[in-house]
């Protein structure tokens, strides 16, 4: 057994002095200071006075690039990123190299999460215009739920055959994640600044180009299937002040049919960032203006929004050179999201609580994960013990994704991750690792 003790803890909307009994994979007991309690065995005993204890971080969006592109990141080299950060479980998307949008070729990644992972973790699958009827075999215990792109994507994953949009929020059972670009608005936008300035359109045309008005029309559409069907609909990655009309915060995340994502890096940068950033900032959808950027806070800060993530997707630097029509569009963040929103919270733009209950209790709660993602007894022991007043600079020498760059490089955050919790077992403490760790499947409560 392990004992984690007098730190402060941050769960369900409370910060309090308190203690964490874990008994092999899973939290025993969850005991406030000045309580009383009988422990019996023998016990390791982690003294976190002054120190902060909170669930691990579930991260739904990211790109770990395997299998098939892991010459930029692969299972291993980003969960053990991950774990560093305090991201605890995550799910990763369909477009790898074969794509997931077969049952088979999804149960291959897992096989290699199983082998190479020391984050838990999930797989969505991917929506084609042509693979319905594999959908709906996914089983729904097992499976985080089914990815499309409403926009720009690579292979044949743009579904834009409105047929088949209508059949699969009829249809498909499962949750239904949205990236929602519309491709008709940025071709035409490509068009015309190409008119205007040729090949090569400088960075800061991105958000030009992949525009508020693209990111609007595709969500509005999508959020106007999933009314019609009565479908469960989760939009990733929302940019844009306009976009925040069509979410509502009226009743309980386990009630609402209809949820919202934003990535940290919305948060911190807006497109005043291009001019010193360049291409480190450049994502699909755009990093947009700063009216955009404190519309998603605030949408945050009022459950608008109701899960904060990274989108982590490592591209090689080489990848990300050239002009705005050039450059991969992606970044890593998942060893920094934490930090980054920590710093935040610091700077009295979020407080310690949202920022638990929208990276890890919310997560949990609109994916219907299996006893994760609170400190709760019974609940699997993922936990990150982190110090508020501990700096670090981002710098080369501390980077741990396989791409080897990080938007945030220079960047001093006050907070550091000490150490990260997985099933019970202290996979990262104060920058090392026990790579023997393996995290598990993800199961969804149906």
């Amino acid at each position: 057994m392990q004992l984690i003790k007098n730190a402060t803890i941050v769960n369900e909307g409370r910060t309090f002095i308190g203690s964490v009994l874990i008994e092999g994979e899973r939290i025993k007991t969850v005991f406030e200071e000045n309580e009383t309690i009988e422990i019996g065995k023998s016990f390791t005993e982690i003294d976190a006075t002054g120190l902060l204890l909170i669930p691990g971080l579930i991260d739904d969006q990211v790109h770990f690039r395997d299998p098939g592109l892991t010459h930029k990141g692969d299972l291993f080299t980003e969960s053990r990123a991950a774990v560093a950060g305090g991201v605890t479980s995550f799910m990763d998307m369909p477009n790898t190299r074969p794509q997931a949008t077969t049952i088979e070729i999804l149960e291959e990644k897992y096989a290699l999460a199983a082998e190479k992972s020391l984050a838990n973790y999930s797989f969505l699958m991917g929506v084609t215009n042509d693979n319905i009827d594999e959908l709906k075999k996914v089983d729904a215990r097992t499976v985080a739920g089914v990815k499309m792109f409403m926009g720009s994507s690579t292979g044949n994953m743009l579904v834009d055959n409105e047929l088949t949009l209508n059949r699969v929020f009829a249809e498909v059972p499962m949750l239904i994640v949205t990236h929602c670009e519309d491709e008709t608005t940025i071709q035409k936008n490509i068009a015309h600044y190409k008119a205007l300035l040729g090949e090569e359109i400088p960075i800061e045309y991105h958000p030009l180009i992949r525009s508020a008005e693209a990111c609007y029309k595709s969500s509005a559409h999508a959020v106007e299937l999933a009314t019609k069907y009565n479908s469960r609909l989760h939009v990733f990655h929302l940019s844009t002040e306009k976009e925040m009309s069509l979410f509502k915060n009226d009743k309980p995340l386990k009630e609402k049919r209809i949820t919202a994502e934003v990535c940290v890096h919305y948060l911190w940068f807006s497109d005043v960032d291009y001019a010193e950033y360049g291409n480190r900032i450049k994502w699909n959808p755009a990093i947009k203006t700063e009216s955009d950027r404190q519309a998603l806070i605030d949408a945050v800060n009022n459950n608008l929004i109701d899960v904060v993530a990274t989108d982590h997707a490592p591209h090689l630097w080489s990848e990300k050179e050239g002009s705005c029509l050039k450059a991969a569009s992606g970044g890593p963040m998942v060893q920094h999201s934490l930090v980054a929103m920590l710093q935040m919270v610091k700077q009295g733009i979020f407080s310690l609580e949202k920022v638990v209950e929208k990276m890890c209790h919310a997560t949990a709660e609109l994916f219907r994960i299996e006893d994760r993602g609170f400190i709760r007894p019974g609940y699997y022991a993922d936990l990150v013990l982190v110090d508020l007043n501990r700096p670090w600079t981002v710098s080369q020498d501390n980077i741990l994704y396989k791409c080897g760059w990080s938007p945030f490089e220079g960047t001093k955050f006050d907070a550091s991750v000490l150490q990260t919790w997985v099933n019970g077992k202290v996979v990262y403490d104060n920058g090392e690792f026990d790579e023997t760790v393996r995290g598990k499947r993800l199961l969804f409560n149906i």
